[in-house]
């Protein structure tokens, strides 16, 4: 990507995929939906081969405790798996409780933290209030503000100007397109998390418009032909 200053870190819990992405990313995410749908059974396991396959890159992985004390002793065991772990802390549990007493904490105890799910303004003052001096990501989900039919850009830019603390890090999260990751860097955010489908898609940039359209009424024209369509 030209020019640049974002980082791109992928998002991703299948371990040939992240493989094949790697050197085009500089971390990763990770969550337990991610995790289930690439088959992980062992948490632990998976995430020491993770762990020994990435050994340089910043890697986050995910409390799933609900009660804020289970939350808790899940972070400090995970702190525990590696200098480049971050701590992923959902900024809610299920039940809607804030989590920025735990966020402060941990933080206290020098646990690097990932807080997630954060997306909207209230969310974003709150942690950026419980975070202290420990090196921090906020991830924004803008892809599903965007989905709600509200653009995320006010929210993520709001994070982006609330950021005091050059060890904290803003985290666009859950982009849709190749097109956010220019406006994540526009705006100001650090990371940006990418699928493998948006890092396929990436090859595109800068190509001919003229040529991807011709190209487009090639597709169609190749599959109606392979389909054996007439009128």
């Amino acid at each position: 990507m030209a020019s640049a200053m974002i980082k791109i870190f992928g998002d991703s819990a299948d371990l040939e995929e992240m493989h094949s992405m790697s050197k085009k990313v500089q971390g990763w995410t990770t969550n337990p939906t991610l995790m289930r749908k690439a088959g992980v059974r062992n948490y632990r396991a998976f995430a020491q081969r993770v762990l020994h396959s990435f050994p340089e890159y910043p890697i986050s992985f995910e409390v799933f405790a609900d009660e804020l004390p289970h939350m808790e002793a899940q972070a400090r065991e995970i702190d525990t798996w590696g200098e480049n772990v971050y701590v992923k802390i959902p900024v809610v549990n299920t039940k809607g409780f804030s989590t920025a007493r735990l966020i402060t904490d941990l933080a206290s105890a020098g646990i690097k933290v990932n807080v997630t799910a954060v997306m909207c303004y209230k969310q974003i003052d709150e942690v950026m209030g419980a975070l202290l001096e420990a090196p921090a990501i906020v991830s924004i989900f803008a892809g599903r503000i965007a989905d709600t039919g509200r653009s995320p850009i006010g929210i993520v830019e709001h994070a982006v100007k609330r950021k005091v603390n050059v060890a904290h890090q803003i985290l666009w999260a859950s982009p849709r397109q190749v097109l956010d990751v220019y406006t994540a860097d526009s705006i100001g955010c650090d990371i940006i998390t990418i699928t493998k489908d948006i890092l396929q898609k990436m090859k595109l940039e800068g190509k001919n418009l003229i040529e991807y359209s011709r190209e487009t009424a090639e597709m169609f024209y190749n599959d109606a032909r392979a389909a054996g369509y007439s009128i």
